[in-house]
């Protein structure tokens, strides 16, 4: 079994007003130092077979009709090992 993640964010030339939002609101929660934050979406897959290239079209395909507005969106396809999801600790 395979995990693909499909990472969709707005285009840079996109307003961000939840990015904004989020970004005038770490400085009074003490988070200070950050010049920019953009908001995105994230969809994990669970493949029933290997992310061999085929799977990987289908899933291309699925971002690019489906799941990311490609107006406003852009979106990027990767394998992710399912014993390492990246993350570095936190709530989930």
């Amino acid at each position: 079994m395979a995990r693909v993640v499909i990472d969709v964010m707005l285009k840079p030339e996109i307003l961000d007003p939840q990015g904004q939002a989020v970004q005038r609101a770490l400085p009074r929660l003490g988070f200070d130092g950050v010049a920019d934050v953009r908001q995105g979406k994230r969809f994990e897959l669970e493949l029933e077979g290997p992310a061999d290239e085929a799977a990987l079209a289908r899933a291309r395909e699925m971002a690019e009709t489906f799941l990311a507005n490609t107006v406003i969106e852009d979106f990027t396809v990767r394998v992710e090992d399912a014993g390492n999801n990246g993350d570095t600790g936190g709530a989930r």
